[in-house]
């Protein structure tokens, strides 16, 4: 008669070790992940940096659309022909800032116009296709803006500040 050792055949006291250290790492895994998590950026700051990227397909000629980015309100406008001739026309010893429109738009995309929708006066939002000007109008303190978000009466002391932004596409733009 032979004797089975315990090498052949898994004991009970060969389970029980298992089974504990698989406890244990388990445990030790799930103590772990909040502590290694919690390093991590929250999810609003990743999308308060990210770029966002908009389709300007559904944007009508003489129409404009507010976009957030980075809590900012950005206007996007699509001009008309008449909006872009008058403010390429618009002699630069007219304007409080002097910028030329062909420095606040990407070349080739004249017909579209990117700013940030904070009047520089003291942070309110202007109205876009307002004002003696076909651009944006401040309605706290009478601050009006031409159809290239140039500084044109009011006491905001400068334009409207164009964000990073690039075509990616001819009716798709990304900003930031």
């Amino acid at each position: 008669m032979t004797i089975a050792s315990s090498a052949d055949h898994p004991t009970r006291r060969d389970f029980l070790f298992v089974a504990t250290g698989a406890a244990a790492a388990v445990g030790g895994l799930a103590t772990l992940w909040p502590f290694v998590s919690q390093m991590n950026p929250d999810a609003s700051t990743i999308a308060a940096g990210a770029p966002i990227e908009v389709d300007l397909t559904p944007v009508a000629e003489g129409q404009d659309i507010k976009v957030f980015w980075r809590g900012k309100p950005i206007y996007i406008s699509h001009r008309t022909k008449k909006q872009i001739d008058e403010a390429q026309k618009t002699p630069l010893s007219d304007l409080k800032d002097p910028a030329t429109d062909e420095s606040r738009v990407k070349q080739g995309h004249e017909q579209w116009l990117v700013v940030i929708g904070i009047c520089t006066h003291l942070g309110c939002i202007p109205i876009a296709h307002e004002g003696n000007y076909d651009g944006f109008f401040c309605p706290c303190h009478g601050s009006q803006y031409d159809s290239s978000g140039r500084i044109r009466q009011g006491p905001a002391p400068a334009n409207l500040p164009v964000p990073p932004y690039q075509f990616v596409s001819d009716s798709k733009i990304q900003i930031g």
